[in-house]
């Protein structure tokens, strides 16, 4: 796609987001017989999602070449990841320690716990460890479980690597398969601006009246969208700067799209193509790089769902009045980061990893209660955080890939000399 065509796009994009809000903001609930249009978009979205997943995988793997290289490339992204995370989960917990926004919310200890809950009190690492593999992958990839199919594509373009010239064709194949997917891509972002400004329309027309929905949790909104802010604007553009020397701001811009996605559709896994597309051709990342860090990204990388735990669990101690030790701190903080990587593959992510950081330190489950009447307004910009991270940690896996070569060629160069 032609960058003059991919900023018809964009522009098309912010309208349709403006003009969403200005009719609800107008017409109020009528704005929901829009929401098909969202609907629809999302579906064809979805639709090529596995797909994608699994030829991107394994092509990505199989231009890498070497299967030895394949597991230093894939823990340095995971590496990466996982430090991310940590910062972004580091930060969540000194903001909402500075800010305190529970402080002064009433909640009853002993209240219900909410219906969105209920299930997933005995949800554990070991569920975690169990979603890593799929008894049916094809049943996973119909379920849209990204986390096994992700595991199956890997070990599959691994092996692809070392049986020589009778996995060519299936090589080409998936080559084949991926390409058409891409085109796949470029038709549907046609329609993006048309999809965003159902979804918008939609999601904010259901919601009522935001001023009175928010209500007493201003300052906990403003503690998480302060952190994703300073996330999002700062330290990871920075990380993109010292590690790739990549200009933040050009690649920030060229990643408009599919953050504004991410934004409409509160999925980065419905995004991947979007962020794959822009990636690739306007950030000029490598195929083997985009195709194999972005999916994964989608998958284990959730700085921004990881801060908002951090700060959602401590506003709940600071709710019912519970004075958390340094101790638990850290427990929160070693939970939220390791919870927010391994938890991709389980159904209702965020909610099982929310569970599991609160039960950590004893926190009680009703006080999700009190965070759910703006969940679904904080997910939207938490997911584009986590887009955002994850096209930055292609952009410097990348330039990581290009020293390795470089330094592969140097050796062999020193070699025949001597």
């Amino acid at each position: 796609m032609s960058p003059r065509t991919s900023n018809y796009i964009l522009v098309g994009i912010v309208v349709g987001i403006v003009a969403a809000f200005v009719g609800v903001e107008l017409f109020g609930e009528r704005m929901i017989a829009f929401e098909w249009m969202g609907t629809l978009f999302l579906r064809a979205l979805k639709m090529i999602i596995m797909p994608l997943i699994m030829a991107s995988m394994i092509v990505g793997i199989t231009t890498l070449g070497d299967v030895r290289k394949l597991g230093r490339v894939g823990g340095l992204t995971v590496l990466y990841y996982a430090t991310t995370t940590g910062l972004a989960v580091a930060l969540g917990i000194v903001l909402v320690n500075i800010i305190q926004p529970g402080v002064g919310v009433a909640m009853e200890v002993g209240a219900a716990t909410p219906d969105a809950v209920a299930g997933k009190e005995e949800m554990g690492f070991v569920d975690i460890v169990l979603s890593f593999v799929s008894e049916n992958v094809f049943q996973s990839m119909a379920n849209l479980d990204i986390l096994p199919v992700i595991v199956f594509s890997l070990l599959l373009g691994a092996i692809l690597t070392t049986i020589g010239r009778d996995g060519e064709p299936v090589i080409a194949f998936f080559n084949g398969l991926n390409e058409a997917i891409m085109k796949m891509v470029v038709l549907l972002m046609y329609f993006a601006p048309f999809g965003v400004f159902g979804l918008v329309a939609g999601r904010f027309a259901r919601a009522g009246d935001l001023g009175e929905l928010i209500g007493g949790l201003g300052r906990y909104m403003l503690t998480v969208l302060l952190g994703l802010g300073i996330h999002g604007f700062i330290v990871l553009p920075l990380i993109l700067w010292l590690f790739s020397r990549r200009n933040p701001l050009r690649y920030l811009a060229n990643m408009a799209t599919p953050i504004l996605t991410a934004f409409s559709t509160a999925s980065s896994s419905a995004t991947l193509p979007l962020t794959i597309e822009a990636t690739e051709e306007r950030n000029e990342v490598s195929r083997e790089s985009a195709y194999f860090v972005l999916p994964l990204g989608a998958t284990v990388n959730m700085d921004g769902t990881a801060l908002y735990e951090s700060v959602a669990a401590i506003f709940i101690a600071q709710a019912v009045g519970i004075d958390l030790t340094f101790g638990q701190q850290v427990m929160i903080f070693l939970t939220a980061t390791l919870a927010a990587i391994g938890a991709a593959g389980i159904p209702q992510a965020g909610l099982v990893t929310m569970v599991i950081v609160l039960r950590a330190v004893g926190l009680p489950l009703e006080g999700i209660a009190l965070i759910l009447a703006v969940d679904w307004l904080l997910d939207r910009f938490r997911t584009a955080v986590n887009v955002w991270g994850d096209s930055v940690g292609a952009g410097v896996i990348d330039r990581v890939l290009i020293k390795m070569r470089g330094t592969a060629g140097e050796g062999a160069g020193t070699g025949g000399e001597g």
